[in-house]
């Protein structure tokens, strides 16, 4: 995954810092996964995740992926000099704080969603819990 367009096609690293306010509540479906920790979440791992909750409800039910990868990241080669400017794109990630939903789902039972959530958890970097709707 990966934006259609950006304003700039670079951009600075940045800080993770605080806690997330917006994306915080379950808004669709009825159990959400909700991160702990902070990190960058690659499109590849997102793409993980999604596939393994996908094939562990059998493609039952309804999921909403809460995030999108909209940051490019740059990387330069092993044995590359200093200088010559930043790298080219690598990969694109998602910045993801304390308390914000990556996933939804709804229709399925809550213990086919616990285990479901628990097998997409292990694809990701940082740890997650399992949240319903208040």
């Amino acid at each position: 995954m990966q934006p259609k367009n950006s304003k700039y096609r670079k951009t600075f690293r940045g800080r993770r810092r605080g806690v997330a306010e917006r994306g915080s509540k379950v808004d669709f479906g009825e159990y959400g996964l909700k991160s702990l920790g902070r990190g960058w979440l690659s499109a590849k791992q997102l793409e993980a995740a999604r596939r393994t909750i996908a094939h562990a409800t059998s493609r039952g039910g309804k999921v909403w992926l809460r995030v999108f990868p909209h940051k490019p990241i740059t990387s330069r080669g092993a044995g590359v000099r200093m200088g010559g400017g930043k790298g080219d794109i690598s990969e694109y990630v998602a910045v993801i704080t304390p308390g914000r939903i990556l996933f939804e789902i709804a229709g399925i039972s809550e213990e086919l969603t616990r285990e479901a959530f628990r097998k997409a958890s292990a694809k990701l970097p940082f740890p997650t819990i399992v949240v319903g709707r208040h």
